[in-house]
């Protein structure tokens, strides 16, 4: 039996395990350090999360993208919080660089914007021309 299948076999209401990998050890008849190098595999892998430390060993929680035990509505729930937790981080990076923008130059920022394809050159161009003959109309 493999250590993912006896994980989910052991799991407690919404996906968490509160077994030392001594118990689980003991359990499948699996020397403790195979399972301790299984474990850190799953976790790498992100098939097991790492929860909060009870006593001397860690909670693990079965990925719900692998699957779920529990009430669907808290699988929603759980999903929605990762979903907000994803935005919030992407907002704060949208954040560091409008603020990284606002220290450039206009022209540094122009520079920037035309290399990132925000800015359409042909439009810019055209503005730019316009705004030339303006300048040379009025003088």
């Amino acid at each position: 039996m493999s250590l993912r299948n006896a994980i989910v076999g052991i799991l407690d209401f919404e996906n968490w395990v509160q077994l030392s990998s001594t118990e689980i050890a003991k359990e499948l008849q699996i020397h403790r350090q195979h399972i301790s190098r299984a474990m850190k595999v799953l976790e790498e892998k992100e098939i097991i999360l790492r929860g909060p430390k009870i006593g001397r060993s860690y909670a693990f929680m079965l990925n719900p993208e692998f699957g779920w035990k529990g009430k669907v509505k808290n699988l929603d729930d759980y999903r929605k919080q990762k979903e907000d937790e994803e935005n919030q981080r992407k907002n704060q990076e949208r954040y560091k660089e409008n603020l990284k923008s606002a220290q450039l130059s206009k022209e540094d920022q122009l520079i920037m914007a035309i290399k990132e394809k925000k800015v359409d050159i042909e439009k810019f161009y055209q503005l730019m021309t316009k705004d030339q003959k303006t300048d040379n109309n009025s003088e």
